[in-house]
C-alpha cells in the first residue's frame, strides 16, 4: 500500500510541475516554449515602445492625434475583422508612420484550439492587414497574451515573430488613475508597453481611459528623458 501511495504521490508531484510549465508557457511574457517571442528591447538606451492591441476601432483616429502632439511613433497590433470593418482608418494608422502588426483575425483565446485554427487566424489577419494597407506585419501578439501549441508553426510559416510586453496596461478594466500609474511605475529602458485602441472586434468601443493615459503619460515620461520607438527600433536601434 505504501508502495501505491508513493506512487500516486510522485505521479501527482509530476502532474502539478506539468501544469506549472504549461500556465508558464502559455501566459508569461518572458515565455517561448510554445513560439519565439519578446518582451522588452535593448535595455542600454532609454526608449519606450508603445503598442497598441485590438483595433482599428472609431476611436483610434483620436489616439493618433495624441501620438502626434507628442511625435511618438507606436506599433498597433490590429485584428484582421477591425481592418475590414474600418478600412480607412487602418490605413491612417500605416500613413502616420506606425507600424502594424498582426493580432489575428477574430481575437480567440488560442488555448485548446487546433494548430489548423491558429494558422487561419493568422493567416487570416496577416492577407487582410496586407489587402488594405500595403504593410505586411513582421510581429504577432497573441489575444489575451495565450500562446498554445501550434502557434510556433503558423509564425514561422508566416514569418512573425512574437510580440509580448513589459507592463500591460489593463486599460480595458482599471479606472484611468490606475492605469496611469502602473504605466509610470514600469517605465524602464526598453519597455514595452501594452495598451488597447479597441476592445476585442466590438464596434464603437469606449476607449476614454486609454487616451487620458496616454495623454498624461507620455510628457511626464518624456520630462524624464524618455522618448518612444516603434517595436522594430525597440528591438534594432539604429541610433545611438
Amino acid at each position: 500500500m505504501s508502495n501505491l501511495t508513493a506512487l500516486a504521490e510522485g505521479a501527482g508531484a509530476a502532474m502539478c510541475a506539468t501544469m506549472g510549465v504549461l500556465a508558464y508557457a502559455v501566459r508569461t511574457p518572458s515565455a517561448t516554449l510554445l513560439a519565439p517571442s519578446v518582451h522588452k528591447g535593448v535595455s542600454t538606451r532609454p526608449a519606450i515602445a508603445l503598442t497598441f492591441d485590438d483595433g482599428p476601432s472609431e476611436s483610434t483616429p483620436e489616439l493618433l492625434k495624441i501620438l502626434s502632439v507628442y511625435g511618438a511613433p507606436a506599433t498597433f497590433f490590429q485584428c484582421g475583422g477591425n481592418v475590414r470593418r474600418l478600412p480607412q482608418v487602418a490605413r491612417e494608422v500605416a500613413a502616420a508612420g506606425h507600424e502594424i502588426g498582426n493580432h489575428t483575425d477574430t481575437h480567440p483565446k488560442l488555448y485548446f484550439k487546433t494548430s489548423d485554427f491558429i494558422y487561419r487566424e493568422l493567416s487570416s489577419a496577416e492577407e487582410t492587414i496586407e489587402g488594405v494597407t500595403g504593410i505586411r506585419a513582421r510581429y504577432f501578439r497573441a489575444p489575451y497574451g495565450v500562446r498554445w501549441f501550434g502557434l510556433r508553426e503558423a509564425q514561422r510559416r508566416l514569418g512573425l515573430m512574437g510580440v509580448m510586453w513589459t507592463t500591460i496596461a489593463v486599460d480595458w478594466k482599471w479606472p484611468a488613475d490606475r492605469v496611469i500609474a502602473r504605466l509610470l511605475n514600469g517605465a524602464a529602458n526598453g519597455a514595452i508597453f501594452c495598451m488597447h485602441d479597441g476592445r476585442t472586434v466590438d464596434p464603437h468601443p469606449d476607449i476614454e481611459v486609454t487616451l487620458r493615459a496616454v495623454r498624461e503619460v507620455l510628457p511626464k515620461l518624456m520630462e524624464r528623458g524618455f522618448h518612444f520607438e516603434k517595436v522594430t527600433d525597440i528591438l534594432c536601434p539604429t541610433k545611438s
